[in-house]
């Protein structure tokens, strides 16, 4: 008992000391640093951008269509830029961190790139419905990711295709199909997750603008090494990346989506449209082979990808294409650096007695412009009325 004694005085001493005693909380090293908010978008359209570097000497923001934000930062190694107001749409960016470029680790949304491992961010302006790549309360296509193995070009690859609301494999008449192809760098999605494709012929289907059809989004690479590294242009490489596309999209592709889907077989129900690189290869294809392509659309397009001599990337091209064309529709931004080779192709188009529609609209070599082009090419295909 003497014993027990001790003990609970000994802890009863212990306890009264304790309670008397500061109460001390160790000090804790925050494993993650506080959550950066980037990008936030005002109600008049300005955008903060945001990026946590507190050893970086000089933080950028990189735009699409505008020009390079210097980024300030605060005492907490948080670097800040706003814009001024933006006109409602969807914008590219990426950060420049001590000369690296690197996309916004607190934006989910990215355009990704091909053979990179990460792409540039994305944010969004919104705007009213009345724009047609947004979301809006109308019925919506679907989206397929098909693969196969290319034995042309010799490796696995896929393609996208948009099915329209309401598609319906057993109607009696087929469906018009539309391939949409992309730009150097970009991947087979890009239509999609930046181009808003599928939203705009939503839109405009519903509207009773455009007619329902299909739209097929390619991978554009014939050579892939052409992007190793970086911007592989050569000539030989470029034009070796061209012709194998074309042969790919003749022989396996068109030839898949044609099994797989209720489409037209015939030029009149196939059109081909890309921008940049992609508008290259459409017009190589179109001008090539009309007797696949009744309607063909070039947007900002690289027409020396081609190859380097216009006559010989077209040797067949002349007036007698005018009774097969239903439309050759050619659209490029003034501000484009691609605006001078551009007219340059419609002066040999004019040149060799081809008619075609000249669309020049203010902008540079972006998908602000992409999406507009898409807009207006998209009602004027597969109408009875088009010459």
């Amino acid at each position: 008992m003497k014993r027990i004694a001790v003990i609970l005085a000994f802890l009863a001493v212990g306890a009264a000391a304790w309670a008397q005693a500061p109460a001390q909380t160790p000090p804790r090293t925050p494993r993650f640093a506080p959550t950066v908010h980037s990008p936030e978008v005002d109600a008049d359209g300005r955008v903060t951008f945001r990026y946590r570097a507190p050893n970086a000497k000089e933080v950028i923001v990189l735009r699409d269509g505008g020009e390079p934000l210097p980024m300030k930062m605060d005492d907490q190694g948080v670097w800040t830029a706003t814009t001024d107001p933006l006109a409602p749409d969807f914008y590219p960016y990426s950060f420049l961190v001590d000369g690296a470029a690197t996309p916004d680790p607190a934006n989910s949304f990215l355009k990704p790139m091909y053979k990179m491992a990460l792409g540039q961010s994305v944010v969004h302006v919104p705007g009213p419905a009345s724009l047609s790549w947004e979301w809006s309360d109308v019925p919506h296509g679907t989206i397929t990711n098909h693969f196969y193995k290319s034995g042309i070009i010799g490796d696995d690859r896929n393609f996208y295709v948009y099915t329209p609301p309401g598609y319906d494999p057993h109607r009696k008449q087929p469906y018009p199909v539309l391939y949409l192809l992309h730009g150097f760098s970009d991947d087979a999605s890009a239509w999609t997750t930046i181009g808003r494709a599928n939203v705009i012929l939503d839109n405009l289907i519903a509207q009773g603008k455009a007619k329902p059809m299909l739209i097929v989004n390619t991978l554009g690479y014939g050579a892939p090494e052409i992007i190793n590294g970086g911007f592989n242009f050569n000539p030989a490489l470029a034009k070796i990346n061209n012709d194998k596309f074309v042969a790919a999209l003749l022989a396996e592709v068109i030839p898949q989506v044609e099994k797989e889907y209720h489409v037209s077989r015939n030029a009149d129900g196939r059109a081909i449209a890309g921008l940049s690189m992609g508008g290259g290869e459409s017009l190589s294809a179109g001008l090539n082979h009309p007797d696949k392509f009744a309607w063909v659309g070039g947007f900002s397009s690289a027409v020396m990808l081609a190859g380097s001599d216009v006559s010989t990337a077209f040797p067949a091209v002349d007036a007698k294409i005018n009774s097969q064309l239903r439309l050759l529709w050619i659209a490029c931004g003034t501000e484009d650096q691609l605006i001078k080779p551009n007219r340059q192709f419609e002066d040999w188009l004019t040149s060799k007695g081809v008619r075609f529609t000249r669309i020049e609209t203010p902008g540079a070599h972006t998908w602000m412009v992409w999406r507009r082009n898409l807009t207006e090419f998209a009602p004027l295909l597969f109408q009875p009325q088009a010459k």
